[in-house]
């Protein structure tokens, strides 16, 4: 326990009474939502099997391996993203309770120890700590997929030091690293992150990632279907055949180049005469067989042509997906939804601070990395299993029960199987920085007693409810 200097501040805004502010000398905290996570990776065995990856090469240390992972996630959860936030936090009774030490015991790890444990990861922890995150995917499911969606794509996570491999990147103007990661859309999982360093093609080393996730998920489901949706940067005639060899189902951007916009040309001007028509936004799609020069066979290529007030727009996916030769605006659409895993991209970069790699070291970055995707999995998977998939109170229907494909599905039909996807989301409202606002970030005392360890909320607190009942959630699902 930190032990402060006595001293008062007295404000007077109030007419009739003064508001004094002094500090105490007990176990208080602001973070005693984390007893949640704590209690839900306590189930999964996140921290416990990641600390597992890593070589401990010290001799009779103070704080082990397991205790510092801890801290360092749901630090990362509560909005503690840089080591030195740890020279107070490790004082902190909820962080201590985290950590499997009462209050009143020693300290956990200051900012010099977890910087040593950071930049003392190997290159076979690393590579350890890649077959868990895989291993931890595939074993995430609690029955056999039918279907596993992987998105791919990159964000850019500037640097302001010393970093090896960051380099200054002309599109992003900025010196960086890249951040790959492969999400799973089913249940928002990182699947395999991965750092670049700062101007490296987004598709380095995409193939073998891509080749060791579908081989994991085969070996334990055999008939699962597997897609693969990314942008147009992943527009690689190697990356298609690698998908066709894995037999995989692909959804992949490709620019629009002077033959896709020859080919399209009277499907934009049909678009522009609709909407000049109707004063309504017009989408059209056609699809076409498309050879380029590096390619050894033609694909199929669907084309989005639109129309509204703004102007017209061209897209198109190259795709192998069987019903993009006759539903190719169902199949345009699915891969547009890929705009949901870049969401999961933002709140890994933004809300859990991915993008804050300040250590020298290109592999204590990668590791610091890997810390961030571990505090987004251990929350993901917490919403996911809180969420419970609505009824149609009308029909009784659950969202899986339709047996029209999604991607068959337009107008209203389309419609209410999205609304009833987005009512089960467990980002609920918000993202990622509402569920600490509403659920980790509450004061509490801790008081040690002979038999237990009770912690005390302000009864008064706004989401005290909401606490209730994700709790009671948890351990009914135990």
């Amino acid at each position: 326990m930190n032990l402060h200097d006595v001293w008062q501040v007295s404000f007077d805004f109030l007419p009739d009474k003064r508001i004094s502010v002094e500090p105490v000398e007990e176990n208080i905290s602001t973070d005693a939502g984390l007893l949640i996570f704590r209690q839900w990776d306590q189930k999964l065995g996140f921290t416990e099997g990641f600390s597992q990856q890593l070589d401990d090469r010290r001799c009779d240390p103070d704080h082990s391996l397991l205790e510092m992972v801890r801290s360092r996630v749901f630090g990362i959860l509560a909005g503690y993203e840089d080591q030195n936030d740890h020279d107070v936090l490790r004082s902190d009774a909820v962080f201590k309770l985290l950590a499997n030490r009462l209050p009143d015991d020693d300290d956990l790890a200051s900012q010099p120890t977890i910087s040593r444990f950071e930049n003392n990861v190997s290159a076979r922890s690393l590579l350890q700590l890649e077959d868990w995150f895989i291993d931890r995917f595939v074993n995430s499911f609690e029955e056999s997929p039918r279907e596993v969606t992987l998105d791919i794509d990159v964000f850019d996570d500037p640097t302001h030091g010393d970093q090896q491999l960051t380099l200054f990147h002309g599109y992003y103007k900025q010196y960086q690293y890249l951040v790959r990661a492969i999400t799973c859309a089913e249940n928002d999982m990182v699947v395999l992150p991965a750092l670049l360093y700062g101007t490296a093609d987004p598709t380095l080393g995409a193939g073998d990632d891509l080749e060791r996730i579908v081989q994991a998920l085969r070996d334990k489901y055999p008939d699962v279907l597997i897609r693969v949706r990314a942008d147009s940067g992943y527009g690689k005639p190697w990356l298609y055949r690698i998908c066709e060899r894995l037999d995989v189902e692909y959804s992949i951007g490709i620019g629009m180049n002077n033959v896709l916009k020859r080919n399209t040309e009277e499907l934009l001007q049909k678009a522009v005469e609709k909407c000049e028509k109707t004063g309504e936004p017009q989408r059209l799609f056609t699809g076409f067989d498309y050879q380029a020069g590096t390619w050894q066979q033609p694909r199929w290529v669907i084309v989005k042509c639109e129309a509204n007030a703004q102007g017209t727009n061209r897209r198109a996916v190259v795709t192998n997906r069987p019903g993009a030769r006759t539903l190719p605006h169902g199949v345009y659409d699915e891969y547009s939804e890929r705009g949901e895993g870049e969401n999961r991209n933002k709140e890994l970069k933004c809300d859990l601070c991915a993008d804050r790699l300040s250590d020298h070291r290109y592999m204590a970055n990668c590791f610091r990395m890997f810390l961030h995707s571990l505090a987004n999995n251990l929350l993901v998977s917490l919403r996911q299993t809180i969420a419970d998939p609505p009824a149609d109170e009308t029909s009784g229907e659950y969202l899986d029960k339709d047996n029209v494909p999604v991607e068959a599905r337009t107008g209203r039909a389309r419609r209410r199987h999205f609304n009833r996807r987005r009512e089960a989301d467990p980002l609920g409202e918000g993202h990622a920085c509402t569920w600490r606002m509403r659920l980790i970030k509450v004061a509490a005392r801790i008081k040690v007693t002979a038999r237990r360890v009770r912690v005390f909320l302000s009864a008064s607190w706004p989401f005290l409810d909401h606490f209730r009942d994700v709790g009671q959630a948890l351990l009914r699902g135990s």
